[in-house]
Protein backbone atom coordinates (compact mmCIF):
# COMPACT_ATOMS: atom_id res chain seq x y z
CA UNK A 1 0.00 0.00 0.00
CA UNK A 2 1.64 3.29 -1.43
CA UNK A 3 2.38 5.42 1.84
CA UNK A 4 0.28 8.40 0.65
CA UNK A 5 -2.62 6.61 0.96
CA UNK A 6 -4.57 5.05 4.27
CA UNK A 7 -7.92 3.00 5.19
CA UNK A 8 -10.37 5.26 7.31
CA UNK A 9 -14.29 5.95 7.08
CA UNK A 10 -14.89 8.12 4.33
CA UNK A 11 -16.41 10.99 5.99
CA UNK A 12 -16.88 14.83 4.80
CA UNK A 13 -14.23 15.99 7.77
CA UNK A 14 -11.52 13.17 5.93
CA UNK A 15 -12.09 14.20 2.94
CA UNK A 16 -11.70 18.19 3.85
CA UNK A 17 -8.34 17.23 5.69
CA UNK A 18 -7.24 15.58 2.13
CA UNK A 19 -3.80 16.81 0.30
CA UNK A 20 -2.99 16.25 -2.96
CA UNK A 21 -1.60 12.82 -3.72
CA UNK A 22 -3.35 11.10 -1.01
CA UNK A 23 -5.92 8.52 -1.39
CA UNK A 24 -8.38 7.37 1.48
CA UNK A 25 -9.83 3.23 1.35
CA UNK A 26 -13.45 3.14 2.71
CA UNK A 27 -13.61 0.76 5.64
CA UNK A 28 -17.51 0.40 5.10
CA UNK A 29 -17.52 -0.50 1.10
CA UNK A 30 -14.55 -2.77 0.02
CA UNK A 31 -12.77 -0.71 -3.23
CA UNK A 32 -14.78 2.45 -2.88
CA UNK A 33 -12.14 5.23 -2.01
CA UNK A 34 -11.51 8.84 -2.54
CA UNK A 35 -8.41 10.04 -4.25
CA UNK A 36 -7.44 13.62 -4.02
CA UNK A 37 -6.02 15.26 -7.06
CA UNK A 38 -4.46 18.54 -7.80
CA UNK A 39 -7.84 20.24 -8.60
CA UNK A 40 -10.49 18.17 -7.23
CA UNK A 41 -11.12 15.28 -4.87
CA UNK A 42 -12.26 11.83 -6.90
CA UNK A 43 -14.63 8.90 -5.80
CA UNK A 44 -13.62 5.95 -7.30
CA UNK A 45 -14.16 2.28 -7.31
CA UNK A 46 -11.81 -0.44 -7.93
CA UNK A 47 -12.85 -3.75 -8.09
CA UNK A 48 -12.06 -7.20 -10.45
CA UNK A 49 -14.64 -8.76 -13.47
CA UNK A 50 -13.41 -11.74 -15.75
CA UNK A 51 -9.83 -11.85 -13.72
CA UNK A 52 -9.34 -8.11 -14.62
CA UNK A 53 -8.86 -5.44 -12.56
CA UNK A 54 -10.76 -2.24 -13.46
CA UNK A 55 -10.83 1.16 -12.09
CA UNK A 56 -14.59 3.08 -12.16
CA UNK A 57 -14.88 6.96 -11.45
CA UNK A 58 -17.58 7.49 -9.73
CA UNK A 59 -17.89 11.47 -9.92
CA UNK A 60 -16.38 14.88 -8.06
CA UNK A 61 -16.64 15.25 -4.43
CA UNK A 62 -19.43 17.90 -4.68
CA UNK A 63 -22.85 18.08 -5.48
CA UNK A 64 -24.25 15.41 -5.73
CA UNK A 65 -21.32 13.29 -4.93
CA UNK A 66 -20.95 13.46 -1.45
CA UNK A 67 -19.44 10.90 0.85
CA UNK A 68 -23.18 8.76 1.79
CA UNK A 69 -24.25 9.14 -1.96
CA UNK A 70 -20.67 7.99 -3.77
CA UNK A 71 -20.74 5.00 -1.14
CA UNK A 72 -24.20 4.21 -2.06
CA UNK A 73 -23.47 4.20 -5.84
CA UNK A 74 -20.14 2.00 -5.10
CA UNK A 75 -22.54 -0.67 -3.63
CA UNK A 76 -24.82 -0.43 -6.75
CA UNK A 77 -22.04 -0.79 -8.94
CA UNK A 78 -20.63 -3.57 -7.09
CA UNK A 79 -23.85 -5.23 -7.47
CA UNK A 80 -23.12 -5.11 -10.93
CA UNK A 81 -20.17 -6.56 -10.36
CA UNK A 82 -21.87 -9.84 -8.73
CA UNK A 83 -23.73 -10.22 -11.99
CA UNK A 84 -20.44 -10.41 -13.98
CA UNK A 85 -21.15 -6.93 -15.21
CA UNK A 86 -18.30 -4.67 -16.11
CA UNK A 87 -19.67 -1.04 -14.87
CA UNK A 88 -16.98 0.57 -16.55
CA UNK A 89 -18.76 -1.29 -20.41
CA UNK A 90 -21.91 -0.04 -18.93
CA UNK A 91 -21.18 3.44 -18.69
CA UNK A 92 -19.62 3.26 -22.18
CA UNK A 93 -22.76 2.06 -23.51
CA UNK A 94 -24.56 4.42 -21.96
CA UNK A 95 -22.76 6.70 -23.48
CA UNK A 96 -24.19 5.33 -26.96
CA UNK A 97 -27.58 4.89 -25.83
CA UNK A 98 -30.21 5.94 -28.14
CA UNK A 99 -31.60 9.61 -27.74
CA UNK A 100 -35.30 10.59 -27.68
CA UNK A 101 -34.94 12.08 -30.89
CA UNK A 102 -33.40 9.68 -32.79
CA UNK A 103 -36.05 6.85 -31.52
CA UNK A 104 -38.76 9.42 -33.01
CA UNK A 105 -37.06 9.28 -36.17
CA UNK A 106 -36.68 5.73 -35.76
CA UNK A 107 -40.32 5.20 -34.78
CA UNK A 108 -41.46 7.44 -37.53
CA UNK A 109 -39.71 5.37 -40.56
CA UNK A 110 -39.93 2.17 -39.24
CA UNK A 111 -43.66 2.40 -37.64
CA UNK A 112 -45.69 5.43 -38.96
CA UNK A 113 -44.55 5.52 -42.29
CA UNK A 114 -44.58 2.11 -43.11
CA UNK A 115 -46.95 0.53 -41.35
CA UNK A 116 -49.90 3.54 -40.79
CA UNK A 117 -51.44 5.46 -43.05
CA UNK A 118 -49.99 8.56 -44.56
CA UNK A 119 -52.71 11.02 -42.89
CA UNK A 120 -51.99 9.04 -39.56
CA UNK A 121 -47.91 9.15 -39.79
CA UNK A 122 -48.31 13.12 -40.48
CA UNK A 123 -50.26 13.30 -37.16
CA UNK A 124 -47.70 11.31 -35.08
CA UNK A 125 -44.85 13.48 -37.14
CA UNK A 126 -46.80 16.23 -35.58
CA UNK A 127 -46.44 15.31 -32.19
CA UNK A 128 -43.35 14.04 -32.20
CA UNK A 129 -41.35 17.08 -33.95
CA UNK A 130 -43.44 20.15 -32.45
CA UNK A 131 -44.37 18.63 -28.74
CA UNK A 132 -42.00 15.71 -27.68
CA UNK A 133 -38.47 16.40 -29.21
CA UNK A 134 -38.31 20.11 -27.76
CA UNK A 135 -39.16 18.58 -24.70
CA UNK A 136 -37.45 15.25 -23.89
CA UNK A 137 -35.62 15.07 -27.18
CA UNK A 138 -32.17 15.03 -25.75
CA UNK A 139 -33.00 12.25 -23.10
CA UNK A 140 -31.58 8.86 -23.30
CA UNK A 141 -34.79 6.30 -24.78
CA UNK A 142 -33.28 4.01 -21.40
CA UNK A 143 -33.22 7.30 -18.94
CA UNK A 144 -36.73 8.48 -19.49
CA UNK A 145 -38.95 8.06 -16.10
CA UNK A 146 -42.01 8.23 -15.66
CA UNK A 147 -42.28 11.23 -13.60
CA UNK A 148 -40.67 12.79 -17.13
CA UNK A 149 -44.10 11.96 -19.05
CA UNK A 150 -46.23 13.37 -16.22
CA UNK A 151 -44.44 16.22 -16.53
CA UNK A 152 -44.69 16.45 -19.86
CA UNK A 153 -48.42 15.05 -19.79
CA UNK A 154 -49.41 17.71 -17.37
CA UNK A 155 -48.18 20.39 -19.15
CA UNK A 156 -50.21 19.87 -21.94
CA UNK A 157 -53.76 20.09 -19.40
CA UNK A 158 -55.37 23.03 -21.16
CA UNK A 159 -55.63 20.70 -24.44
CA UNK A 160 -56.26 17.01 -22.89
CA UNK A 161 -57.14 15.67 -26.23
CA UNK A 162 -53.99 16.73 -27.87
CA UNK A 163 -52.23 15.57 -24.04
CA UNK A 164 -53.80 12.11 -24.57
CA UNK A 165 -52.72 12.01 -28.32
CA UNK A 166 -49.36 12.22 -26.89
CA UNK A 167 -49.33 9.64 -24.13
CA UNK A 168 -50.50 7.06 -27.10
CA UNK A 169 -48.04 7.35 -29.51
CA UNK A 170 -45.35 7.59 -26.58
CA UNK A 171 -46.47 4.16 -25.39
CA UNK A 172 -46.35 3.20 -28.39
CA UNK A 173 -42.60 4.57 -29.27
CA UNK A 174 -41.75 3.01 -25.88
CA UNK A 175 -42.94 -0.36 -26.43
CA UNK A 176 -40.79 -0.30 -29.78
CA UNK A 177 -38.08 0.79 -28.10
CA UNK A 178 -38.42 -2.44 -25.64
CA UNK A 179 -38.37 -4.45 -29.25
CA UNK A 180 -35.33 -2.63 -30.06
CA UNK A 181 -33.24 -3.32 -27.24
CA UNK A 182 -33.32 -0.15 -25.74
CA UNK A 183 -35.46 -0.83 -22.39
CA UNK A 184 -35.81 -3.49 -20.22
CA UNK A 185 -38.99 -5.05 -21.19
CA UNK A 186 -41.91 -4.49 -18.98
CA UNK A 187 -40.30 -1.21 -17.97
CA UNK A 188 -42.66 1.62 -20.30
CA UNK A 189 -42.81 4.67 -18.32
CA UNK A 190 -46.13 5.59 -19.75
CA UNK A 191 -47.47 2.92 -17.88
CA UNK A 192 -50.09 3.86 -14.47
CA UNK A 193 -50.03 8.02 -16.07
CA UNK A 194 -53.80 8.64 -16.02
CA UNK A 195 -55.12 10.19 -19.15
CA UNK A 196 -57.54 13.20 -19.29
CA UNK A 197 -61.19 13.99 -19.33
CA UNK A 198 -62.27 14.53 -22.92
CA UNK A 199 -65.87 16.32 -23.25
CA UNK A 200 -67.18 14.92 -26.43
CA UNK A 201 -67.40 18.71 -28.54
CA UNK A 202 -70.27 18.25 -31.05
CA UNK A 203 -71.68 21.06 -32.70
CA UNK A 204 -74.78 21.31 -34.66
CA UNK A 205 -75.66 23.66 -37.50
CA UNK A 206 -79.08 25.31 -36.91
CA UNK A 207 -81.40 25.94 -40.43
CA UNK A 208 -80.55 29.64 -39.66
CA UNK A 209 -76.40 28.98 -39.81
CA UNK A 210 -77.27 26.45 -42.74
CA UNK A 211 -78.76 29.38 -44.82
CA UNK A 212 -76.10 31.72 -43.73
CA UNK A 213 -73.27 29.22 -44.85
CA UNK A 214 -75.00 29.08 -48.29
CA UNK A 215 -75.15 32.37 -48.82
CA UNK A 216 -71.70 33.43 -47.92
CA UNK A 217 -70.47 30.31 -50.33
CA UNK A 218 -72.53 31.46 -53.21
CA UNK A 219 -70.82 34.89 -53.15
CA UNK A 220 -66.73 33.60 -52.25
CA UNK A 221 -64.58 35.44 -54.09
CA UNK A 222 -62.13 32.79 -53.08
CA UNK A 223 -60.74 29.49 -54.82
CA UNK A 224 -63.77 27.98 -56.28
CA UNK A 225 -62.54 24.52 -55.31
CA UNK A 226 -62.22 25.77 -51.46
CA UNK A 227 -66.24 26.67 -51.71
CA UNK A 228 -66.61 23.26 -53.72
CA UNK A 229 -64.75 21.22 -51.02
CA UNK A 230 -67.28 22.46 -48.69
CA UNK A 231 -69.95 22.25 -50.53
CA UNK A 232 -69.61 18.35 -50.91
CA UNK A 233 -68.68 17.87 -47.04
CA UNK A 234 -72.04 19.32 -46.25
CA UNK A 235 -74.03 17.52 -48.95
CA UNK A 236 -71.82 14.36 -48.56
CA UNK A 237 -70.78 13.99 -44.92
CA UNK A 238 -67.81 12.59 -45.91
CA UNK A 239 -64.45 13.21 -44.16
CA UNK A 240 -62.26 16.44 -44.80
CA UNK A 241 -59.32 14.13 -46.76
CA UNK A 242 -61.80 12.21 -48.54
CA UNK A 243 -62.79 15.09 -50.31
CA UNK A 244 -59.53 17.21 -50.74
CA UNK A 245 -58.14 13.79 -51.76
CA UNK A 246 -60.73 13.09 -54.23
CA UNK A 247 -59.75 12.33 -57.73
CA UNK A 248 -61.88 12.06 -61.01
CA UNK A 249 -61.20 8.53 -61.35
CA UNK A 250 -63.12 7.26 -58.52
CA UNK A 251 -66.28 8.92 -59.56
CA UNK A 252 -69.03 6.99 -61.43
CA UNK A 253 -71.36 9.73 -62.71
CA UNK A 254 -73.75 6.50 -64.42
CA UNK A 255 -74.24 5.61 -60.92
CA UNK A 256 -73.72 9.09 -58.87
CA UNK A 257 -70.72 7.28 -56.15
CA UNK A 258 -67.46 7.41 -55.68
CA UNK A 259 -65.51 4.69 -54.81
CA UNK A 260 -62.59 5.46 -52.71
CA UNK A 261 -60.22 2.49 -52.06
CA UNK A 262 -58.77 3.78 -49.01
CA UNK A 263 -60.59 5.97 -46.22
CA UNK A 264 -60.20 6.05 -42.59
CA UNK A 265 -62.45 2.69 -42.35
CA UNK A 266 -61.11 1.19 -45.78
CA UNK A 267 -62.76 1.15 -49.03
CA UNK A 268 -66.02 2.57 -49.28
CA UNK A 269 -68.41 3.69 -51.65
CA UNK A 270 -69.56 7.47 -51.21
CA UNK A 271 -72.82 8.36 -52.55
CA UNK A 272 -73.50 11.64 -54.16
CA UNK A 273 -77.07 13.31 -54.07
CA UNK A 274 -77.99 16.11 -56.86
CA UNK A 275 -76.73 18.43 -54.81
CA UNK A 276 -73.27 17.21 -54.58
CA UNK A 277 -73.08 16.07 -58.69
CA UNK A 278 -73.88 19.33 -58.97
CA UNK A 279 -70.86 20.85 -57.36
CA UNK A 280 -69.07 18.62 -59.04
CA UNK A 281 -70.76 19.76 -62.61
CA UNK A 282 -69.38 23.21 -62.39
CA UNK A 283 -65.59 22.21 -61.46
CA UNK A 284 -63.53 21.87 -64.33
CA UNK A 285 -60.96 18.90 -64.71
CA UNK A 286 -57.49 20.27 -65.33
CA UNK A 287 -55.17 18.49 -67.41
CA UNK A 288 -52.42 16.49 -65.60
CA UNK A 289 -54.20 17.13 -62.34
CA UNK A 290 -55.87 13.98 -61.45
CA UNK A 291 -57.81 15.55 -58.15
CA UNK A 292 -61.35 16.98 -58.13
CA UNK A 293 -59.97 19.67 -55.22
CA UNK A 294 -57.06 21.41 -56.65
CA UNK A 295 -54.31 22.78 -55.07
CA UNK A 296 -52.01 25.68 -55.46
CA UNK A 297 -49.07 23.50 -57.10
CA UNK A 298 -49.13 21.17 -60.06
CA UNK A 299 -50.71 18.07 -59.93
CA UNK A 300 -51.73 18.65 -56.73
CA UNK A 301 -54.66 18.77 -54.47
CA UNK A 302 -55.48 21.66 -51.90
CA UNK A 303 -53.69 20.55 -48.33
CA UNK A 304 -55.99 21.94 -45.75
CA UNK A 305 -58.65 24.60 -45.26
CA UNK A 306 -58.03 26.30 -42.30
CA UNK A 307 -57.61 29.97 -43.39
CA UNK A 308 -60.33 29.66 -45.80
CA UNK A 309 -62.54 28.66 -43.61
CA UNK A 310 -61.86 31.14 -40.66
CA UNK A 311 -62.72 33.74 -43.41
CA UNK A 312 -65.91 31.96 -44.60
CA UNK A 313 -67.72 31.19 -40.91
CA UNK A 314 -66.68 34.93 -40.18
CA UNK A 315 -68.59 35.89 -43.08
CA UNK A 316 -71.35 33.54 -42.15
CA UNK A 317 -71.41 34.85 -38.41
CA UNK A 318 -72.13 38.61 -39.91
CA UNK A 319 -74.60 37.35 -41.87
CA UNK A 320 -76.23 36.04 -38.87
CA UNK A 321 -75.87 39.43 -36.96
CA UNK A 322 -77.69 40.97 -39.77
CA UNK A 323 -80.53 39.51 -38.12
CA UNK A 324 -79.60 40.17 -34.77
CA UNK A 325 -82.11 42.83 -32.98
CA UNK A 326 -79.40 45.03 -31.82
CA UNK A 327 -76.21 43.83 -34.26
CA UNK A 328 -78.26 43.96 -37.11
CA UNK A 329 -78.70 47.71 -37.27
CA UNK A 330 -74.99 48.37 -36.81
CA UNK A 331 -73.95 45.46 -39.35
CA UNK A 332 -76.62 47.58 -41.70
CA UNK A 333 -74.74 50.92 -41.34
CA UNK A 334 -71.36 49.93 -41.78
CA UNK A 335 -71.98 48.46 -45.06
CA UNK A 336 -74.04 51.68 -45.98
CA UNK A 337 -70.78 53.38 -44.37
CA UNK A 338 -68.50 51.28 -46.39
CA UNK A 339 -70.90 50.69 -49.24
CA UNK A 340 -69.74 46.84 -49.15
CA UNK A 341 -70.29 43.58 -46.94
CA UNK A 342 -69.30 44.83 -43.31
CA UNK A 343 -66.32 42.43 -42.20
CA UNK A 344 -66.07 40.20 -38.72
CA UNK A 345 -62.83 42.75 -36.97
CA UNK A 346 -65.06 45.49 -38.04
CA UNK A 347 -68.50 44.50 -36.69
CA UNK A 348 -66.49 43.08 -33.69
CA UNK A 349 -64.74 46.95 -32.59
CA UNK A 350 -68.33 48.66 -33.73
CA UNK A 351 -69.93 46.31 -31.31
CA UNK A 352 -67.24 47.01 -28.58
CA UNK A 353 -67.36 50.85 -28.83
CA UNK A 354 -71.28 50.71 -28.96
CA UNK A 355 -70.85 48.19 -25.55
CA UNK A 356 -73.18 45.56 -27.33
CA UNK A 357 -72.48 42.46 -26.34
CA UNK A 358 -71.36 40.05 -29.26
CA UNK A 359 -74.26 37.29 -29.80
CA UNK A 360 -73.35 33.88 -30.30
CA UNK A 361 -72.42 33.15 -34.23
CA UNK A 362 -70.38 30.92 -36.42
CA UNK A 363 -66.85 31.48 -35.26
CA UNK A 364 -66.93 28.02 -33.17
CA UNK A 365 -67.36 26.22 -35.93
CA UNK A 366 -64.75 23.62 -37.19
CA UNK A 367 -65.00 22.08 -40.69
CA UNK A 368 -65.53 18.37 -38.76
CA UNK A 369 -68.83 20.21 -37.44
CA UNK A 370 -70.03 20.21 -41.16
CA UNK A 371 -70.19 15.83 -40.71
CA UNK A 372 -72.23 16.45 -37.20
CA UNK A 373 -74.52 18.85 -39.18
CA UNK A 374 -75.08 16.22 -42.07
CA UNK A 375 -75.88 13.90 -39.64
CA UNK A 376 -78.18 15.48 -37.44
CA UNK A 377 -80.04 16.47 -40.23
CA UNK A 378 -80.43 12.87 -41.16
CA UNK A 379 -81.31 11.87 -37.52
CA UNK A 380 -84.08 14.68 -37.60
CA UNK A 381 -85.33 13.36 -40.76
CA UNK A 382 -86.22 10.87 -38.89
CA UNK A 383 -83.48 8.04 -40.62
CA UNK A 384 -82.45 5.35 -38.28
CA UNK A 385 -79.02 5.16 -37.45
CA UNK A 386 -77.91 2.40 -39.10
CA UNK A 387 -78.62 4.15 -42.69
CA UNK A 388 -76.77 7.28 -40.90
CA UNK A 389 -73.79 5.10 -40.38
CA UNK A 390 -73.79 3.71 -43.75
CA UNK A 391 -73.76 7.28 -45.20
CA UNK A 392 -70.94 8.16 -42.85
CA UNK A 393 -69.05 5.28 -43.38
CA UNK A 394 -69.25 4.50 -39.31
CA UNK A 395 -67.18 0.90 -39.12
CA UNK A 396 -68.84 0.67 -35.73
CA UNK A 397 -72.53 1.46 -34.69
CA UNK A 398 -70.90 2.68 -31.48
CA UNK A 399 -70.00 6.06 -33.83
CA UNK A 400 -72.98 6.18 -34.73
CA UNK A 401 -75.00 6.38 -31.72
CA UNK A 402 -73.66 9.18 -30.33
CA UNK A 403 -76.61 11.18 -32.80
CA UNK A 404 -79.42 8.60 -31.28
CA UNK A 405 -80.69 12.07 -29.04
CA UNK A 406 -81.00 13.64 -32.45
CA UNK A 407 -83.48 10.83 -34.37
CA UNK A 408 -87.05 11.57 -34.53
CA UNK A 409 -88.91 8.78 -32.20
CA UNK A 410 -91.75 7.30 -34.25
CA UNK A 411 -93.45 5.75 -31.10
CA UNK A 412 -93.32 9.00 -29.27
CA UNK A 413 -94.86 11.00 -32.55
CA UNK A 414 -97.28 8.47 -32.55
CA UNK A 415 -98.61 8.54 -29.57
CA UNK A 416 -98.64 12.41 -29.74
CA UNK A 417 -100.66 12.20 -33.22
CA UNK A 418 -103.01 9.51 -31.40
CA UNK A 419 -103.50 11.94 -27.84
CA UNK A 420 -104.09 14.88 -30.33
CA UNK A 421 -106.72 13.59 -31.79
CA UNK A 422 -108.17 11.81 -28.54
CA UNK A 423 -108.34 15.30 -26.87
CA UNK A 424 -110.01 17.04 -30.25
CA UNK A 425 -112.26 14.58 -30.18
CA UNK A 426 -113.46 15.09 -26.55
CA UNK A 427 -113.46 18.60 -27.09
CA UNK A 428 -115.85 18.27 -29.58
CA UNK A 429 -113.96 20.16 -32.32
CA UNK A 430 -115.89 19.33 -35.58
CA UNK A 431 -112.32 20.17 -37.68
CA UNK A 432 -110.25 17.72 -35.48
CA UNK A 433 -108.92 14.31 -37.60
CA UNK A 434 -110.46 12.02 -35.28
CA UNK A 435 -108.56 8.37 -35.21
CA UNK A 436 -110.81 5.89 -34.97
CA UNK A 437 -110.02 3.13 -31.79
CA UNK A 438 -110.53 -0.35 -32.42
CA UNK A 439 -113.03 -1.89 -30.50
CA UNK A 440 -112.88 -4.80 -28.09
CA UNK A 441 -114.97 -7.99 -29.22
CA UNK A 442 -117.28 -8.57 -26.55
Amino acid sequence: MPTNSRKAEVTVSVVDAMRPGSLVWDTKVAGFAIRCQTRAKVYVLKYRVGGRQRWFTIGKHGSPWTPETARKEARKLLGLVADDKDPAQTKEASKTAMLMADAASKFLEEHAEAKRKARTAEGYRDILNRIVVPAIGSLRVKDVQRADIAKLHHSLRATPYQANRVLAVLSKLFNLAETWGERTDGTNPCRHIEKFKESKRERFLSADELAALGEVLAAYKGSPYVAASIKLLVFTGARLQEILTLRWEWIDFAKNEVRLPDSKTGAKTLHLPPPAMAVLADLPQIDGNPFVIVGGKDGACLVNLEKPWRVIRQAATVRLWRDHEKMGPLVQGLAEKHERASTYAECQKAAEDAGIELPGGMDDVRIHDLRHAFASVAASAGLGLPIIGKMLGHSQPQTTARYAHLAADPVKAAQAAVAGAIAAAMSRNPAAEVVQLPQRKA
